[in-house]
């Protein structure tokens, strides 16, 4: 069994490789997106996984694991967008929309690693369900936040939510991984 570092590693390299082959294809046109639409486009994402795990089957089949991909590589372009100034361009050079990857994808990491040596990798004992949940869960906190124009009182900000979006899609792929492996 690999470590979840290594695992949450490999996974990431899949994420950043594909964010980076549609940055050469379609440049950085996501950029056109608000933080809110960016939000419900996780929101899709993260609905489809649960509504899958509801009816135990699917009608389209793209798999599953490109959904959590999506909510990784969204999360982190919607990190990339709060971090913009508003006056950035458009379009960004594809070295510097894969700068901005890393860096927030290392971010996320470090709080992963944190947070496992903390919670003794409770993930692990998790149902898939609970993790979507969880996910769905996080994105209504986004769309609060965003309601209430950034404001809150107590709680974590945007950025927390959407690196604890990218974890625990991480976690997910992680599993259904292992699963593939067991069988």
């Amino acid at each position: 069994m690999h470590s979840t570092l290594e695992q949450f590693d490999a996974i990431l390299d899949t994420c950043r490789g594909l964010f980076e082959k549609k940055t050469r294809d379609y440049g950085t046109a996501w950029r056109i997106l608000r933080p809110s639409s960016l939000t419900d486009q996780l929101f899709i994402k993260a609905r489809r996984i649960r509504s899958i795990e509801e009816k135990g089957r699917q009608k389209v089949p793209d798999a599953i694991e490109e959904d959590y991909i999506g909510l990784v590589n969204y999360s982190i372009m919607a990190m990339m967008q709060l971090e913009l100034p508003p006056d950035a361009p458009l379009e960004l050079p594809i070295d510097e929309a894969v700068r901005l990857f890393g860096h927030h994808a290392r971010e996320t990491r470090e709080l992963l690693a944190a947070k496992n040596h903390d919670y003794g990798e409770a993930w692990r004992d998790m149902r898939l369900s609970s993790i979507t949940d969880l996910i769905l869960m996080k994105i209504l906190r986004i769309k609060q936040i965003e309601d209430n124009e950034g404001q809150t009182l107590v709680s974590e900000g945007l950025q927390a939510n959407y690196q604890d979006i990218i974890n625990y899609a991480i976690f997910a792929l992680i599993k259904l991984q292992d699963q593939k492996q067991q069988v």
